[in-house]
């Protein structure tokens, strides 16, 4: 029996190694394309340094806004029962199942100037075609599903059985909202802002349809290709995804230090 076990473990191991090397192989090759005085080169060039600022100062606040609006709709998912509820979650996972550049037109046909709300919209001074508005929109779409559902699934671990009872003692929804259900189920909301955020600042249909200017770091990755080829292109994809991966490590440690300071 114990034979059996290990061989099964290291069939189950080498097929997943070689799923892990197929992951891995591509990302180090393409760190190591590049030198590091070259890295440098490339990090003092205006163009570079913006797109990237770009897409992670937009992807931020376009995952802070959404997500006031985010984390009460996944708490109705896993608290409250409605007639149309499996209709509703298989709207929030359309973005993810469709092709970026169709999620792209599908944004840009409600944001472009001859529709309503883009009309409405420029009665008040707001473009979103070419602004980083509009990329924040199409950031939005195609990576809020990932902080619904994360969301959701945190409430759903929640037991009602602390809610009830904080309700019997007199503590009214709000309070047991912010009190006890937000904060039990706070990694699993904390994750899906996370997710959301990396989805959106990676993001390249959906944006290059609504704004190919000004330029978000994926975005330039493929202009750089088109018009200078592969060597420029690896410069700013290196840049963007050491940045990336401080940016991530640095948000994760925060998620870590608040759970210590919540437990």
């Amino acid at each position: 029996m114990k034979s059996f076990y290990r061989t099964h473990q290291l069939v189950f191991s080498l097929l997943g190694g070689i799923v892990l090397l197929f992951i891995i192989a591509p990302l180090v090759s393409l760190l190591l394309s590049r030198s590091p005085s070259e890295l440098m080169k490339a990090a003092g060039e205006p163009a570079i340094r913006e797109s990237i600022l770009l897409s992670l100062s937009v992807a931020f606040m376009a995952t802070l806004v959404a997500g006031i609006l985010a984390v009460p709709l996944a708490w109705l998912l896993a608290r409250r029962n409605f007639p149309v509820k499996s209709f509703v979650s298989g709207i929030i996972d359309l973005p993810v199942m469709i092709p970026h550049s169709a999620a792209g037109i599908a944004v840009l046909g409600i944001i472009n100037r001859d529709s309503f709300m883009g009309k409405l919209a420029s009665g008040l001074g707001i473009s979103f075609v070419d602004r980083p508005a509009g990329i924040a929109l199409a950031m939005v779409f195609v990576s809020v599903p990932f902080l619904i559902n994360a969301a959701r699934d945190g409430f759903l671990s929640v037991p009602v059985k602390l809610e009830k009872a904080a309700q019997s003692l007199g503590a009214g929804s709000w309070r047991v909202f912010f009190t006890i259900s937000l904060p039990l189920a706070w990694r699993s909301v904390l994750g899906g802002f996370i997710m959301m955020f990396a989805r959106g600042m990676s993001e390249f249909g959906a944006v290059v349809i609504i704004a190919y200017h000004p330029l978000t770091a994926p975005v330039l990755i493929y202009d750089r290709f088109n018009a200078y080829g592969l060597k420029a292109a690896q410069e700013v994809s290196v840049l963007f995804i050491l940045v990336s991966l401080v940016v991530f490590v640095l948000l994760r440690m925060i998620g870590k230090s608040e759970q210590h300071v919540r437990s």
